[in-house]
């Protein structure tokens, strides 16, 4: 009886911690979010100097909470898989624990120069909002719309790099190295800083023709931006629809559900699996 109250407590923890489908689980989700951001802040704000002493103390308060919870979250994350070795040498297990171990270095080890570095660690903890969104199915479709357009806008990219080095090698003729155009490389540098409507300065044309072709270069990079962003678009439109009008394939599914084995880690499960794709266990066993 007492095994099976055992089970079922770490059942219910592995839900709430790994997957995010129920409330418990998107409610500890939110939160880490939340000290996650705050721990971020709360770096950011202590390397302004000069400030008044209680902000720096309230800093090193809110960072012990912050540490703590993390510290029994990293535990809880351990006690509740059958192979904690699985996710303690993953690369987000070993994240966790770079992020939360800066502040109780502070106290074994002394020395200002290492603390600094040290501290700087603690912004690792921004990793883990990666490890959140990939259990929101709004992320994973945008995740799979943005991997099937990587051909698409390579071949695009590919056609303004070529569209740059003719217009700079054109430009190099035209201006000159007077104008500050002293090579193709150059030519092709301020092109490229034209086309994507960043406009350093540093170079312009002076002469009629080349400000024409800059004029040119200049409104073609409107549309150059446009286009990648209806790719995505498409591609996104796409994944959003209904289930009944996308092929239930592993590489064109959308995996919208968070479940998460207990035996090896491994998510991104169909949302009518019943057991493991990457070891075979079962998804609802009921007992752990």
């Amino acid at each position: 009886m007492e095994a099976t109250s055992k089970s079922s407590w770490r059942k219910k923890l592995h839900q709430i911690i790994y997957e995010a489908d129920t409330p418990a689980g998107k409610l500890f989700d939110v939160m880490l979010l939340v000290l996650i951001l705050l721990s971020v802040i709360f770096v950011m704000i202590e390397s302004i100097r000069g400030q008044p002493e209680v902000v720096y103390d309230l800093l090193y308060y809110g960072e012990w909470v912050i540490t703590i919870f993390f510290t029994f979250e990293y535990i809880a994350r351990v006690i509740t898989v059958k192979k904690p070795s699985k996710y303690i040498f993953s690369f987000y297990g070993i994240i966790d624990f770079l992020s939360t171990i800066p502040l109780y270095l502070s106290f074994i080890l002394v020395g200002s120069n290492f603390l600094l570095t040290v501290r700087a660690l603690r912004l690792l903890r921004v990793f883990r909002i990666l490890k959140i969104t990939r259990y929101i199915g709004e992320s994973n479709k945008l995740r799979k719309a943005l991997n099937d357009s990587r051909p698409k806008i390579f071949v695009f990219l590919f056609a303004v790099l070529i569209i740059s080095i003719i217009a700079g090698t054109l430009m190099y003729i035209v201006e000159g190295e007077e104008s500050g155009f002293v090579s193709i490389p150059v030519s092709v540098y301020w092109c490229i800083v034209t086309l994507t409507t960043v406009g350093f300065g540093d170079i312009a044309p002076v002469t009629p023709l080349g400000q024409f072709i800059a004029a040119v270069i200049m409104i073609m990079g409107y549309g150059i931006i446009a286009v990648p962003t209806g790719i995505v678009s498409a591609e996104y439109a796409n994944a959003n629809k209904p289930k009944d009008k996308i092929t239930i394939d592993d590489k064109e599914y959308v995996h919208v559900n968070s479940q998460s084995c207990r035996n090896c880690g491994s998510s991104k499960h169909r949302d009518d699996s019943e057991y493991c794709h990457r070891c075979g266990e079962s998804l609802h066993p009921d007992e752990f």
